[in-house]
């Protein structure tokens, strides 16, 4: 048995379907772990979502911020972008069905025999592997209840861009959803910036990459994340030393998509067929 963990797939279905061809992919008795965005500006989010949910109990994936979306535009709380791609996915017969699956995704998953942790963007510096996990089941349970209109309504929004201990209700959900789906850079304090979506490397001198902040108490957990398409072309390219392992390779920009074994650390790529940015 061997565990997969693989990029942003964002609806690259055909290059999904090589790359497990490439590591000789076996449901029988391998596991695939999902970064989160699985859908959305791709051309095939609607079978993108389809296979891998029916993979069951050998595919386990962390909420994206384009997973949230779309749900967010299914209960219509936002509408429709220009580039959204998931609109195949709203008309779908199995939509229902599709909904309750992807609501009760985690935002986090770890596993101790493998010494791995897995999310989407990545953890403010002052949280503990522990406060992550129970900041993400909070969040969780809040999806996958009778309150999960409010949570997806109030989670927009770029404040408050620094944790507290103060924060409370949907104040504190939004900044654990910013944090999990969309966190790229700090400053020294801590504080977050969305604005900022360069490699490392390229981002004003003022911004540290969230994984690189010394004070960083999930320093010694090994952590993988997706989300930062770039973040390969930056000049900061040794990551181990920080124990992260980022694998969103830009497929959906004309990249590749990437596969690491978390038994031996092993990458394998498969090109995009999308048009390069």
């Amino acid at each position: 048995m061997s565990t997969y963990a693989i990029g942003d797939v964002q609806g690259c279905y055909s290059e999904l379907q090589n790359l497990l061809n490439e590591i000789n992919f076996d449901e029988r008795r391998d596991e695939l772990w999902f970064t989160g965005d699985l859908v959305n500006k791709g051309p095939k989010s609607l079978q993108t979502l389809r296979f891998i949910k029916a993979l069951g109990v050998n595919a386990k994936n962390t909420l994206g911020n384009h997973d949230l979306h779309l749900l967010a535009v299914a209960k219509n709380i936002r509408p429709l972008s220009k580039k959204d791609t998931i609109q195949e996915i709203l008309a779908a017969d199995d939509v229902k069905e599709l909904f309750d699956w992807l609501k009760s995704r985690p935002l986090l998953i770890t596993d101790d025999n493998l010494n791995f942790t897995m999310v989407h963007a990545g953890l403010p510096p002052q949280w503990s592997l522990e406060n992550a996990k129970e900041f993400a089941k909070e969040c969780e349970l809040i999806l996958q209840g009778e309150k999960i209109n409010k949570l997806l309504h109030e989670m927009y929004g770029d404040t408050p861009n620094i944790w507290v201990n103060s924060l409370q209700d949907y104040t504190k959900q939004r900044f654990i959803i910013n944090c999990f789906t969309r966190i790229r850079f700090c400053n020294g304090d801590g504080m977050l910036d969305f604005d900022t979506k360069v490699a490392p490397g390229k981002q004003n001198a003022s911004l540290i990459p969230w994984y690189s902040l010394p004070n960083r108490k999930t320093k010694d957990n090994k952590i993988i994340f997706g989300h930062w398409s770039t973040i390969h072309t930056g000049n900061e390219n040794n990551f181990k030393q920080y124990n992260v392992y980022p694998i969103d390779t830009g497929c959906l920009w004309g990249g590749s998509l990437t596969a690491m074994r978390l038994e031996d650390e092993k990458v394998f790529s498969v090109p995009s067929e999308q048009p390069k940015f």
